[in-house]
C-alpha cells in the first residue's frame, strides 16, 4: 500500500430531499450563468411544475435545508473539483491503495475509490467483461515532472518561457490541476481496446460502466458534447469516483461535474436557479 498522511472521509447519509437538489433544477439549467450542458436524460427529469403549491414559510424551509444539503455535497471531500481553473486543495491529503498490476505505476486510487473500484471490476468479471486500470493516482511531483518535460520540449522549440508553459498546458495539466492528482480519476481499459481513445467507447467494458458504474461510485467525467463546460474533449476512458449516492445524483441530474458542482454552489449561496 502506498501511504501519505489519511485525509478523514465523512460518509454523507442524505435526506431525501437532496435528491431534488440536482433533478428538479436541472430543466432550467440552460439559463443558469455557467450552466450550460445537460445530457439527453434531462428531458425526463421532474418539471417544477408538478411540485404541489406551498406556503411562503415551507417554501423557505424547503430553501434553507436545500442550501444546507448543497453544502454538504460540495463539503464532502470525493466530490473535489480539479480542473485547469481549479486546483487541488493544499492540505488534501489521503492513503492510497494498489488496484492495479503491483509492478506498474499509477496504479493505485484513493482507498475508498481502491476498494469500490476492485467491487466493481469483480462485478463486470462475473458477467463475463474485463475492465483494466490503466492510470490512476498521480503525485503532484510525477504531474510536475511530467510538466515540465513538456515545457522544456517547447523551449527547446524556441519558444519564450511563458509561451512554453501556456503550449505545455495544453497537453499535460500543470501539477495540482490535474484530477489524477486527487487519487479519485481512473483511465481505463480493456483487452477489447487497450488504447486510452475514443475507440474505447466501442467496447462491452464501456456499455458495461455506462449500466453499472454509478452504482460503485464512478461517473463519466469528460462525456461527449460537454468540451465547452470541461475544456476537456470526450474521454470515454476516464472515470472519475464520487460515491455511490453522490454519482446516482449527478446522473439523475443529467449534468456534467463541473455544471453539477456549480449547480450546487449556487443552491449552497441561496440563489436562484431558474433564470
Amino acid at each position: 500500500m502506498n501511504t501519505s498522511t489519511r485525509h478523514p472521509h465523512r460518509r454523507r447519509h442524505l435526506r431525501p430531499a437532496v435528491r431534488r437538489l440536482l433533478t428538479v433544477t436541472a430543466a432550467a439549467c440552460l439559463a443558469v450563468g455557467g450552466i450550460s450542458f445537460a445530457l439527453s436524460r434531462s428531458a425526463a427529469l421532474p418539471q417544477a411544475a408538478s411540485v404541489p403549491a406551498r406556503s411562503a414559510a415551507s417554501q423557505a424551509e424547503d430553501s434553507a435545508a436545500q442550501a444546507q444539503q448543497a453544502q454538504a455535497m460540495l463539503d464532502d471531500p470525493r466530490m473535489v473539483l480539479v480542473n485547469h481553473q481549479s486546483k487541488m486543495p493544499d492540505g488534501y491529503t489521503f492513503t492510497t491503495k494498489e488496484c492495479g498490476s503491483a509492478t506498474a505505476i499509477n496504479k493505485t486510487l484513493q482507498t475508498e475509490a481502491a476498494d469500490a473500484f476492485l467491487a466493481m471490476q469483480a462485478a463486470a468479471a462475473k458477467d463475463g467483461v474485463t475492465v483494466w486500470m490503466q492510470s490512476g493516482y498521480r503525485s503532484v511531483d510525477y504531474q510536475k515532472k511530467l510538466y515540465d518535460k513538456k515545457t522544456q520540449y517547447f523551449l527547446e522549440k524556441g519558444l519564450s518561457r511563458d509561451e512554453a508553459l501556456q503550449q505545455a498546458a495544453t497537453i499535460v495539466n500543470p501539477p495540482g490541476y490535474s484530477e489524477h492528482n486527487c487519487g479519485l480519476a481512473a483511465d481505463l481499459n480493456s483487452p477489447e481496446h487497450t488504447g486510452l481513445d475514443e475507440g474505447f467507447e466501442n467496447t462491452e467494458a464501456f456499455r458495461w460502466l455506462c449500466a453499472h458504474a454509478e452504482e460503485y461510485g464512478f461517473i463519466l467525467r469528460y462525456p461527449k458534447d460537454a468540451e465547452a463546460v470541461t475544456e476537456i474533449t470526450y474521454e470515454p476512458w476516464h472515470w472519475r469516483y464520487v460515491g455511490p449516492e453522490n454519482a446516482a445524483l449527478i446522473n439523475q441530474s443529467g449534468l456534467c461535474f463541473e455544471d453539477a458542482v456549480a449547480l450546487l454552489k449556487k443552491l449552497a449561496a441561496g440563489e436562484s436557479v431558474t433564470g
